[in-house]
Order: C-alpha cells, then sequence, then structure tokens
C-alpha cells in the first residue's frame, strides 16, 4: 500500500496538493480506495478517499496506528554539506532509510558550499520517510555556522570527527545507548585545527569512524549507522 506524507491531517482530513497529484494522476485512486498516512511524527493512519475533485483528495480515517520508536535516544548528525550537492541528497536519503532525529548543515572554515537551500533536501527526506515505512520525519535545520552551532545548549553526548592527529576514540565504543547524540562530519578538506580545538574545548569528544580516510557524506552515514545500531 502506499504511503502519503499527511503533516496537517489531524486538523484537515485531505492530502496535500503534491500527494494529491501523485495519487490521482500516477496511481489513479478512486474514492473507496483505501490508503495509509503519516504524519511525519509518529503516527501512521489507514484512511479511505472519500471524494476527489478539483485538485483536491479527501479522505476519512479509519484508524490511527501510533509507530513505536524504532531507536533509543535522539540522533543528531551535523555536516558540512559536500560542493557536489548529489552526494549531499544522497546521504540525507539514506541516512533517514537507516534511522536519523535530526540533521544540521555546518558552514565551516574549509567549506566549498557556503549557501545552501534546503527545499529539495526536504523533499528527499519525506521520500525517503515513506520509502523506508517510517512515521517520523527528521528535523531539517537550516545552515549554520560552526562557532555558533557548537556554542549552542545540548544535553547529550557530542562528538567530532576529523582527520588530524591526536587520540580518538572509536565511535562505537564511545556512543552510550539511549542518550541524545551529535556527531559533527566536516567538510572535503576537514575541519580546521582551531575549530577542532574549538569544539573540544566546548565539550566534544574526537572520535574515530575507522582506519580509512572517508569522504564527508560516507563519514556522515558511517556515523549515522554506528549511532543508529548501538540505539537498537
Amino acid at each position: 500500500m502506499h504511503i502519503f506524507y499527511t503533516p496537517d491531517i489531524q486538523n484537515s482530513p485531505e492530502l496535500p496538493e503534491e500527494e494529491t497529484a501523485h495519487a490521482v494522476r500516477v496511481l489513479r485512486l478512486q474514492p473507496g480506495d483505501e490508503v495509509m498516512l503519516t504524519d511525519g511524527m509518529g503516527n501512521f493512519y489507514r484512511a479511505r478517499i472519500s471524494l476527489i475533485a478539483h485538485k483536491r483528495c479527501l479522505v476519512d480515517i479509519i484508524e490511527t496506528v501510533p509507530q513505536p520508536p524504532l531507536w533509543s535516544g535522539h540522533l543528531h548528525i551535523a555536516m558540512a554539506p559536500t560542493k557536489n550537492m548529489d552526494r549531499t541528497e544522497w546521504f540525507a536519503e539514506k541516512a533517514t532509510e537507516i534511522g536519523i532525529d535530526e540533521l544540521t548543515f555546518l558552514n565551516c572554515r574549509y567549506s566549498e558550499r557556503k549557501v545552501l537551500k534546503t527545499e529539495r533536501i526536504a523533499k528527499i527526506l519525506v521520500s525517503a520517510l515513506k520509502q523506508s515505512l517510517k512515521a517520523r520525519l527528521p528535523r531539517l535545520n537550516e545552515m549554520t555556522d560552526f562557532k555558533v552551532f557548537i556554542q549552542q545548549p545540548f544535553s547529550g553526548q557530542k562528538f567530532i570527527a576529523h582527520c588530524h592527529e591526536g587520540e580518538k576514540t572509536p565511535l562505537k565504543d564511545a556512543v552510550h545507548k539511549g542518550e541524545e547524540a551529535v556527531v559533527l562530519i566536516g567538510p572535503e578538506g576537514d575541519f580546521s585545527e582551531e575549530e577542532v580545538h574549538l569544539a573540544e574545548e566546548a565539550g566534544f569528544i574526537p572520535i574515530s569512524l575507522g582506519p580509512s580516510r572517508l569522504r564527508t557524506e560516507t563519514a556522515a552515514l558511517v556515523a549515522c549507522h554506528i549511532l543508529n545500531l548501538k540505539n537498537q
């Protein structure tokens, strides 16, 4: 059964315009057909189409089905976007499929992309949410300056992955199950030494993602996977 993203379904019993177009023009659904909806906040809804008219698709809710959390804690990746946006979008899609709660893009000293519009990435997150049968949409934040981000209040575990010399703990050994966790992933040119120093002063723990040198989006996905596995 196809899943439709309906964030306002509790207040308005109809599909958003884009979802209506997919349901009517692509899938050719008709009144009386059953559909599955999600509000992106932890709930699925079994519904039946009641009316299709004038680019609108109204539904009647048959059953609300809360989805239990698929992992514990709050998993947050903060990464510098790649110069090639396809790689950043690939990460956003795969991280949503694996499981993530929040995604922030960082503007770092060596970032090759200083401006990022999140509208397209937001759509990718929704598509990945539906494809992976999840009911919780990751929170997507606008690009934030690195120095501003590391000073924001955060009650959980804080990690930074970098390639500079120094003692680092493998992320799989450092993360504690059930706690909030954020991992910083730098740009293609890595974090600057100053940024690493400032992050450590702000309480971020240097971590390793393994012996291989990884691309930005690969490192971010590895971190996402480790956090998710540790919190199953």
